[in-house]
């Protein structure tokens, strides 16, 4: 089921006078409503937060995370089938730009290493406290992944990422269908800008929209945080994910 929230004043504390695009748009997805609640209070606190949206299952998260375009989604991984990492990955799929901050109840390798592989920015306990709850959500909107010091933290899960780039470079997409911090198809589209493309000549190689090339991009950006596809590139290249171009 999927509960949005659109109307013209927070449901706290008044209207908010900000603009849209000067807030922070949150979804929330945990089957547990309780849990929902209590998030809700929480983030509705913040001046610059909207939580424009809940879900109580995976399917009804997707059909949010389409229809409400968040910058943000709090998604607990313990979800019934088909459960949180499977809902993490289609989201990243179809909106490569949000940032998911995946929510578990303990530190679990198997499900940080499956948390990076879908593309969640962040991986934080459900026991955290509100005021570091707060300053994640503003790190990760702000292009940080901060996933990556869970896994640099954790030898054992660093290595089995490592591998899967490895394998990706050998077998090509079929290794993975999407794993952190770059999907299979975000490496195709930074190895054609890396050629001298621009998003439209992408767009056409690839079969995809020049929005979707855009939208790509964007997630790139914020995955590796730099500033601009050269600065991409000449990171790809640099971790060996995509081939220095031939003369």
């Amino acid at each position: 089921m999927v509960m949005g929230y659109t109307g013209p004043e927070r449901r706290r504390g008044g209207p908010d006078r900000r603009s849209p695009d000067q807030r922070v748009r949150i979804l929330l997805v945990d089957d547990h409503a309780l849990f929902r609640v209590g998030m809700r209070q929480t983030l509705e606190q913040e001046p610059d937060f909207d939580v424009v949206a809940e879900a109580d299952d995976p399917r009804s998260a997707f059909d949010a995370a389409a229809q409400f375009d968040p910058d943000i989604v709090l998604l607990d991984l313990s979800m019934p089938a088909p459960g949180g990492i499977d809902t993490t990955q289609r989201i990243k799929r179809e909106v490569p730009s949000v940032g998911i901050i995946a929510l578990a109840v303990e530190e679990d390798e198997d499900q940080l290493f499956d948390a990076i592989k879908a593309g969640a920015a962040a991986f934080i306990l459900k026991d955290i406290g509100p005021d570091d709850l707060v300053t994640i959500i503003r790190r990760v909107n702000g292009g940080e992944y901060l996933i990556n010091d869970k896994v640099f933290a954790r030898p054992a899960v660093a290595s089995r990422v490592l591998k899967e780039f490895r394998e990706l470079a050998v077998y090509g997409q079929e290794a993975a269908p999407i794993f952190a911090p770059l999907s299979p198809r975000e490496v195709e589209i930074l190895d054609n800008i890396a050629k001298g493309m621009t998003n439209k000549q992408v767009a056409y190689a690839l079969s995809i929209s020049e929005q979707t090339v855009k939208n790509h991009m964007s997630s790139i950006l914020r995955k590796l945080s730099v500033n601009d596809r050269t600065q991409a590139v000449v990171y790809a290249m640099k971790q060996g994910w995509i081939r220095i171009p031939e003369d």
